[in-house]
């Protein structure tokens, strides 16, 4: 099987168009069309059929789509790990996560997991959420930390290990009524004046769809991609900062109360994901492990109560 002519047949799957394909695979439009062509050859049948500008699979080459991806990807990490025989047996495990998961968690976890599991160089990939299963499948990360209470994906072809949760906490001055407050409903909460991260973040996500459960439209006051943004907003003032309790450090001065639903705690479920076409190496396996309980005993909840109240 000539993995190029798989690789052409899977870029125009995924992009419509031998054009958009050629471009991304660096190659002229004659020359792609000549491998689908060898390819439907090699198969008996067409792979592809036109509808208007755009090419769409066939029904017989729907069901070879799945298994063109994994042998590609199969090939990637054979591939992979051929290079680190060849630099001498090193071992590399790349990790994507969001940066505040990588501020909060990592420089602590990273010391630690070396002294656990030495002779691994641990790289850490920044990218937003909804680019992390992308980046498992394209073999650019080997695991991906996320948030997934509110998460789609495809659990045939993903795996994941569940980490300690976290909570979801409003932040605010003194001033504010809830300030003397151990925690706040979330229809309570929605009264108040918000400052609320962006809809790309989880803490977001898993807030709006709480939102819609309890029934109440939020009172925003604004939005940002940075949670420190809005906890200095809501140190001078402006509102109510809703982030998650890894931030806790941060709060500073502020007053901080979990957030929760009909008497519930509102959770952020975290979890570390990787593609199940690639296999995964014991030093992997062990970083999720190694990651749960570093979490467990610098982050216990009785613990974490307790530091939001000192805040207080």
């Amino acid at each position: 099987m000539d993995l190029k002519r798989l690789r052409t047949f899977v870029a125009v799957a995924e992009h419509g168009t031998v054009s958009k394909a050629g471009a991304v695979l660096n190659i002229t439009q004659p020359a792609l069309s000549r491998q689908i062509s060898a390819l439907e050859h090699d198969f008996g049948f067409a792979l592809f059929e036109r509808s208007g500008r755009c090419l769409v699979l066939t029904p017989r080459s729907e069901q070879l789509l799945g298994s063109s991806r994994s042998l590609l990807a199969c090939a990637a990490t054979l591939t992979e790990r051929a290079q680190a025989l060849r630099r001498g047996h090193i071992k590399e495990l790349k990790v994507t996560a969001t940066a505040v998961t990588i501020e909060t968690l990592f420089p602590e976890f990273l010391h630690f997991y070396a002294e656990r599991v030495p002779g691994v160089r641990v790289k850490m990939v920044e990218a937003d959420p909804e680019d992390h299963l992308r980046l498992l499948k394209h073999g650019a990360a080997d695991l991906a930390i996320n948030v997934i209470n509110n998460m789609q994906m495809d659990d045939n072809r993903f795996g994941s290990s569940v980490l300690p949760p976290f909570h979801m906490v409003a932040v605010c001055t003194r001033s504010l009524k809830i300030a003397e407050c151990e925690t706040i409903d979330i229809r309570q909460l929605c009264e108040l004046p918000l400052l609320l991260l962006n809809s790309s973040k989880p803490t977001r996500t898993a807030f709006d769809a709480m939102c819609q459960i309890a029934g109440v439209r939020p009172n925003i006051f604004a939005e940002s991609a940075a949670p420190r943004v809005l906890l200095q907003l809501a140190g001078a003032g402006h509102g109510v900062a809703v982030v998650p309790s890894i931030l806790q450090r941060d709060f500073g001065k502020l007053c901080a109360c979990r957030v929760t639903y009909r008497g519930d705690p509102i959770l952020l479920k975290l979890a570390v994901l990787w593609d199940r076409v690639r296999i995964l190496p014991q030093h992997a396996q062990e970083f999720s492990e190694l990651l749960a309980e570093h979490i467990r005993t610098q982050f216990p909840p009785e613990r974490r109560f307790e530091k939001l109240a000192i805040v207080r």
